[in-house]
């Protein structure tokens, strides 16, 4: 039986649940600006209950465990800021140069060439005659602009305490997780409680599956393009390498924007058609062992959602809700997976999919009246009276 069958609501008790999931879309409308670190914890103690549950299986208590899980989350966090930063920092710089190299080579060679061909007028003409135009509204522009920057310093200092916030939620939240589940449980109604624990237990089946099984096969092949990029010899091989990694949440999208941001940093700095074949092999190699092994060992096929799915609910969820909204796009979007699976098969079991109504049955061609079977038209006129 189907979760959605086990549930068997009547029509009042979907007007309810209909507005209790209003409610609780209209309440994470209007507070939105608080909501990033307690999602954040969310997801981490999520993502980190499993080894807690192992851990008390060997005999450790729940405290004990939640304080060996968190400790080992927080000394990996330092030590990979500590070994990292220091070279995405470098890295960066060497991007801010590259590209002050790239705009001035696009201000000094590849613009005025383009003008030359087009006969296009000076970018400096066109923008002092419109400055001419607009120097009544370029005030107000101004205006806007240091207002956004004076505000800038508010928006960090928030940023930097829900920063501070986030472990103290997630360790709050990962030492009381299965109390929670458990009250969670008790609160659901005696006759609707099998339905919805099977549609949890696939709802969370599906999230930690892709969860954790993406974030690692986001971790080895990130290591596998800087690694790779850095044998070529190419100075953004960390960084590049990295922003592919996190591109690869997305299926192909990592290979597609690494190959490309790679492509163009290696013809920048070599100046050889050739290194762009290294370039390529790198990204196909990734391709290959993320297809062939990461993918269907970590991640599997338990998944179920489409790659357009995933980048429609990641850009959905970033218009509607900013950050936050991208950190529960793909948890929400596996989820609605599940319920409109479970409808689904609701649906097909109901009268209005399984009911037959009689339909007029046509003669088959076989069946069809020949020539010969037709009176004739003396026939015809010596049968009228």
């Amino acid at each position: 039986m189907s979760g959605a069958a086990a549930l068997g609501l009547k029509k009042q008790e979907w007007w309810l649940l209909i507005g209790f999931v209003l409610l609780c879309f209209l309440g994470l409308w209007l507070l939105q600006p608080i909501l990033m670190p307690f999602v954040a914890g969310a997801l981490l103690a999520y993502l980190g209950d499993p080894l807690v549950d192992r851990l008390e299986d060997w005999g450790l208590g729940r405290s004990p465990a939640v304080m060996t899980v968190f400790l080992a989350l927080t000394l990996f966090s330092a030590l990979v800021l500590l070994l990292a930063f220091p070279l995405l920092a470098e890295q960066a710089q060497l991007l801010l140069i590259k590209l002050r190299e790239v705009l001035l080579w696009l201000r000094n060679e590849a613009l005025p060439e383009a003008r030359e061909t087009l006969g296009l007028a000076s970018p400096i003409e066109s923008a002092r005659e419109a400055l001419a135009e607009n120097w009544m509204s370029a005030g107000g522009l101004v205006g806007n602009l240091w207002n956004r920057i004076t505000g800038s310093g508010m928006a960090l200092s928030t940023w930097l305490a829900n920063l501070a916030l986030m472990p103290i939620v997630t360790f709050y939240l990962l030492r009381d997780w299965d109390i929670l589940m458990a009250k969670f449980r008790a609160l659901l109604p005696r006759r609707l409680e099998p339905g919805v624990v099977l549609i949890a237990s696939e709802c969370d089946e599906i999230i930690g599956a892709f969860l954790r099984g993406q974030l690692i096969v986001m971790l080895c092949l990130g290591l596998m393009y800087s690694i790779g990029l850095w044998m070529i010899g190419l100075d953004l091989a960390l960084v590049l390498g990295a922003l592919a990694g996190l591109a690869a949440i997305v299926p192909y999208l990592g290979t597609i924007v690494g190959i490309s941001a790679a492509g163009v940093a290696a013809w920048f700095q070599f100046g050889d058609w050739q290194v762009l074949l290294w370039v390529g092999l790198v990204f196909s190699i990734g391709q290959m062992v993320e297809a062939w092994f990461l993918t269907p060992n970590l991640v599997g096929e338990r998944i179920g959602l489409h790659p357009v799915a995933v980048i429609f609910a990641m850009m959905a969820g970033g218009q509607l809700f900013g950050f936050v909204g991208i950190l529960v796009a793909l948890p929400v979007a596996a989820v609605l997976a599940v319920c409109l699976r479970h409808a689904l098969v609701a649906y097909k079991d109901s009268r209005l999919y399984s009911t037959r109504h009689p339909a007029v049955e046509l003669p088959a061609a076989d069946d069809s009246p020949s020539s010969d079977s037709l009176p004739s038209e003396a026939e015809s006129d010596s049968s009228q009276p």
